[in-house]
C-alpha cells in the first residue's frame, strides 16, 4: 500500500519533503493560509532613513547649496567685470573726444575775430553737447577753489584780490563724470602775497 504523502506525483499535505507545511493563523471563519517566504522589513516612513543615508543626504544638500552660492557669486563677478570693461571703453572714447575739443579751442583762440571763429564756436558747442549727453562736464573754471584731486596747478601767482588757492585761470579744462575725474584741469592758482604773510 502506497503512502498517502504522495498521490500521482503531487505533494500531499506534508509537501514534497514530507514535512507539514507551515500555516498562518487565519481570522475566524476563514481557512488557514500557507506562510510565504520571510517577509521584508516594512519600509521606513517618508523622510526617515538609515544614519548613512541621512548623512549622505546632508552632504549632497550642502554641496548643492555651495554650488548655488558659487554660481551666484560668479554671476555677480561677471556682471561687475563687464560693467568695468564698458566703463573703461567709454572713458577711452571720451578722452579721444577731449583731444578734439582741445584742438578746436586752440583754433578758436587763434582765429578770434575772423570769419572762421563763428563756425568753430558752433562746432565746439556741438561737441560739448555730445559730451554732456555722455555725462561729462567741465571742471576747473576760474573762481573755483583748488582741489588737488580735480586740478593740477602749473603756476601760482601772487594775488590779494581772491582767497588763497583760488583758480585764476584754466589753461586746459578738466573733465569729469560725476565724482570720477576723466582728466584733471591744468590751472593757475592764486597765492597770498608775501607781504600778507607777515
Amino acid at each position: 500500500m502506497r503512502s498517502s504523502a504522495v498521490t500521482d506525483g503531487h505533494p500531499g499535505p506534508y509537501g514534497a519533503g514530507g514535512r507539514a507545511a507551515a500555516t498562518q493563523p487565519a481570522p475566524e471563519g476563514e481557512p488557514p493560509q500557507p506562510a510565504g517566504p520571510a517577509s521584508a522589513p516594512a519600509p521606513a516612513p517618508d523622510g526617515a532613513g538609515t544614519p548613512d543615508e541621512s548623512a549622505e543626504l546632508a552632504r549632497m544638500t550642502d554641496r548643492y547649496k555651495r554650488a548655488l552660492a558659487d554660481l551666484d557669486n560668479y554671476r555677480k563677478r561677471s556682471a561687475r567685470d563687464l560693467q568695468a570693461r564698458v566703463e573703461q571703453s567709454r572713458e577711452s572714447q571720451l578722452l579721444d573726444w577731449l583731444e578734439a575739443v582741445d584742438s578746436v579751442e586752440r583754433a578758436l583762440q587763434m582765429s578770434h575775430g575772423t570769419p572762421a571763429a563763428d563756425g568753430l564756436r558752433a562746432l565746439l558747442e556741438q561737441m560739448e553737447t555730445i559730451l554732456a549727453r555722455q555725462g561729462a562736464q567741465r571742471i576747473g573754471a576760474a573762481g573755483e577753489q583748488f582741489d588737488p584731486e580735480r586740478h593740477e596747478a602749473i603756476e601760482a601767482r601772487p594775488s590779494s584780490d581772491v582767497p588763497d588757492r583760488t583758480i585764476l585761470e584754466a589753461v586746459r579744462s578738466g573733465w569729469a563724470i560725476g565724482d570720477r575725474v576723466l582728466r584733471p584741469a591744468l590751472v593757475i592758482v592764486a597765492r597770498r602775497p608775501e607781504s600778507a604773510n607777515g
